[in-house]
């Protein structure tokens, strides 16, 4: 006896395509880049039991020492509670220190410690080779363009986070 709580549905057997009016091409692209581009940081972070979450709060506190907790859940676009279990994991095993604010003591400061440091290094290292070796590849215009294109990706309201580091980087290089 058929099912009759399910409707015949039929499966479709053709492709996704252009046709259908997304441009399926880059987002493959971006799957693909994205792959690889995480490929070599997470085989380092599954020797330490840790994952992307962990990289990400890593990249982000090694980026902007005393970073509070506040700033990085609106850098991260994640709740407290996913940020908890992973910023425990950190302190716990001494990657990550956080300190009382200076002038809000409720206020938390997030600092890297060496080893900190050092695996924000180590997973940095082999993206930046790839990046590099794709860079090489095309003329210095071509990469001004690249660098706008993922800014425009990011939502509007969100971009002065980049520039934040953007200045950042600046400052540091001329210091």
């Amino acid at each position: 006896m058929p099912d009759r709580t399910q409707p015949a549905v039929k499966p479709i057997r053709t492709p996704l395509s252009g046709e259908d009016g997304i441009d399926l091409s880059i987002i493959e692209l971006f799957f693909f880049a994205y792959r690889d581009f995480t490929s070599d940081p997470d085989q380092i972070l599954e020797t330490y039991g840790f994952g992307r979450a962990h990289h990400r709060v890593l990249h982000f506190v090694n980026r902007k020492p005393g970073l509070t907790v506040a700033e990085l859940l609106d850098v991260l676009q994640i709740t407290k509670q996913s940020l908890a279990r992973v910023l425990k994991q950190l302190i716990d095993t001494g990657h990550i220190l956080q300190v009382p604010g200076p002038r809000d003591r409720r206020q938390r400061e997030l600092y890297p410690t060496p080893k900190g440091r050092q695996l924000a290094l180590d997973l940095a290292r082999p993206q930046s080779r790839r990046i590099d070796a794709a860079l090489k590849a095309i003329s210095a215009g071509e990469r001004q363009t690249v660098e706008g294109f993922l800014k425009a990706m990011v939502n509007a309201e969100l971009r002065p986070q980049i520039d934040q580091l953007a200045i950042r980087r600046k400052d540091n290089n001329e210091g």
